[in-house]
């Protein structure tokens, strides 16, 4: 039944993955291309949605993934596959070690977790890079260069060097978004 699957395995990337949304973005985009949920273009665009609108991305990707296959059951049933393992979790933590974090035992895990969330994190950006930019993400697939995309990601980055050197602070992501949002309309046209 759908409703379990979804449930089932959002609940797995819920529990086995650390560092957050953007750590998670592999491992989900796995999951809903090898369930048949997305295809990698509809993935992208999912990714965009997710990105765009306010909450975890990681969350927003599972509850417009479980809309997409079941409705509003579906988004339900995927949000919350995602958000108990760490909910459950931290409960746990709070309810039953004061000072857990300060742990030499956990301080070494947290240590040694933290580069694979680093590597997961470059490896969704360079996946999704070569996908978004140059139209492939295995070797086997042909070059297909999306030149529009290419132009809007240069002004985006040179407008976030330029915007950073005149303020002296990162510019909102906010602003780069609606940026992009219209430089894809003008560029792509409607």
């Amino acid at each position: 039944m759908i409703y379990i699957k979804l449930f089932y395995e959002f609940f797995k990337i819920g529990l086995f993955t650390f560092g957050g949304g953007y750590a998670m973005i592999p491992i989900v985009r796995d999951t809903v291309i090898k369930n048949g949920w997305l295809t990698d273009e509809r993935f992208l665009d999912f990714l965009a949605v997710s990105e765009s609108t306010p909450g975890p991305v990681a969350i927003n990707m599972a509850t417009f993934v479980g809309s997409s296959q079941a409705g509003l059951l579906g988004s339900i049933l995927a949000t919350l596959g995602v958000v108990l393992p760490s909910f459950i979790i931290i409960l746990i933590i709070a309810a039953i070690i004061g000072n857990f974090l300060k742990k030499r035992g956990v301080e070494a895990f947290l240590k040694g977790v933290r580069p694979s969330v680093v590597a997961l994190i470059i490896s969704a950006g360079i996946t999704l890079g070569f996908r978004t930019l140059l139209g492939f993400t295995s070797i086997k697939e042909k070059l297909n260069i999306d030149y529009k995309a290419i132009i809007i990601f240069a002004i985006i980055t040179l407008l976030s060097f330029v915007l950073k050197k005149i303020k002296r602070k990162k510019p909102s992501p906010i602003i780069l978004i609606i940026t992009s949002a219209f430089l894809g309309i003008v560029i792509y046209g409607i």
